[in-house]
């Protein structure tokens, strides 16, 4: 296998999306990632399974997505019999990963503290809403909950009393980035200690993190920012606009872009030269914003994009999903790529982001059917004979 991670074990005990994203990344780039599910299955199994418009083979859009290359094996953890299993897994396995609620991997048994005992190479990464630790780590969080107590709800919209939520959900999949980039970093560090750790994930602190130069902002100007729309605090014109077939971006970010842009749109009034810098500009945006509108609704999209384009002014269409998975660059990027059913069928969803010059192999691999290889791990791995792995079946450890 030509993937960089090709060689690393992942046991993958994650349901939902934050803990379910970081295991595809993983996967996707090499790491034999074994999802680890209870009997019945991880409840995203059942999420869109019957929907006739966003199911293929009886699986929904999320399980088909975000467990490709991936093995499943089923085993009880809340058994005797079945979390003896799972250790000896793990004395064989490089990472285990969970994003199960505060303390509830504790309870299990299978925190970083138990699992050492039998592994002292093993990683372990929690991604949890708050963390491992703190005055209010315990409550309950989704990506939602993520998204309004990091503060970025509060920016995004058009006006201060009605926060919006990412259409993206940032809240999951920011934890599922982050706990990529930290798993991999404790893989480094192992490789000259000789020892694992624990990476604790927290979804708060990644959109904290998001916040970035604005928290600084804030810190400096003692301010709280509010939501803007599209529209940018420092330059002008940097707004969508509406075309006479949709919408475009356009983001003059330079004095240089304003030049050009006032030979694209020809527009009389803009031939004043306190709008040749920022400031005059940013006190003329309604004027500015208005009148490009007026211009810009006279003519498709696509005019304007390849005018501004050869003018080199930053700007894009705003895309619908079927515009974006269908554009030239996407496509050749390999951005779409075929997932595919282990009956057969296939569908098509996002490729995998990370581009590397050597190690380089893309390839996607179907979701799996619940417990489809319980019987191969457990031989490969454990060396299990047929007539053990029954055994355990028969107890209700395995499945």
């Amino acid at each position: 296998m030509n993937k960089p991670l090709a060689g690393v074990r992942v046991l993958d005990l994650t349901h939902m999306l934050s803990g379910p994203y970081c295991g595809m990344i993983l996967a996707d780039l090499g790491a034999e990632t074994i999802k680890v599910e209870p009997l019945q299955g991880e409840g995203t199994r059942k999420l869109l399974a019957t929907d006739p418009e966003n199911s293929l083979g009886g699986m929904g859009a999320y399980f088909i997505t975000l467990n490709r290359n991936k093995q499943s094996v089923c085993i009880d953890l809340k058994s005797e019999q079945g979390r003896e299993v799972f250790y000896q897994l793990v004395e064989t396995a490089d990472v285990v990963v969970n994003n199960f609620g505060a303390g509830v991997p504790k309870r299990l048994g299978i925190d970083y503290e138990s699992l050492k005992a039998r592994n002292p190479r093993i990683i372990t990464c929690s991604i949890t809403g708050f963390g491992s630790d703190g005055p209010k780590y315990k409550r309950p969080a989704f990506d939602q909950v993520a998204q309004a107590t990091g503060g970025g709800m509060s920016i995004t919209g058009t006006d201060p009393d009605h926060p919006v939520r990412a259409g993206i959900p940032i809240g999951d999949l920011g934890g599922g980035m982050f706990a990529v980039m930290g798993i991999q970093a404790a893989l480094v560090e192992r490789a000259t200690s000789g020892v694992g750790q624990d990476v604790d994930i927290s979804m708060l602190d990644c959109q904290i993190s998001l916040l970035n130069y604005m928290a600084t902002m804030y810190f400096l100007s003692g301010k709280d920012p509010f939501p803007i729309g599209n529209s940018h605090f420092v330059h002008v014109p940097y707004n969508t606009f509406t075309t006479s077939d949709g919408f475009i971006v356009i983001a003059v970010i330079t004095d240089n872009f304003w030049q050009n842009l006032k030979q694209v749109v020809n527009v009389a009034a803009f031939d004043d030269d306190k709008y040749d810098t920022q400031p005059g500009r940013w006190a003329a945006q309604d004027f500015i914003n208005s009148t490009l509108n007026e211009v810009l609704s006279a003519k498709p999209s696509a005019y304007w994009i390849e005018k501004l384009e050869a003018a080199r002014i930053p700007c894009a269409p705003v895309n619908t999903f079927s515009q974006a998975l269908s554009d030239e660059q996407v496509l050749y990027r390999n951005m779409v790529v075929d997932l595919q059913h282990p009956d057969g069928s296939t569908t098509k969803g996002p490729g995998n982001p990370i581009k590397l010059s050597r190690t380089n192999e893309d390839s996607f691999s179907a979701a799996p059917a619940l417990g489809e290889h319980t019987d191969t791990v457990l031989a490969r791995l454990l060396n299990m004979s047929e007539t053990e792995i029954a055994a355990l079946r028969d107890k209700g450890a395995v499945k």
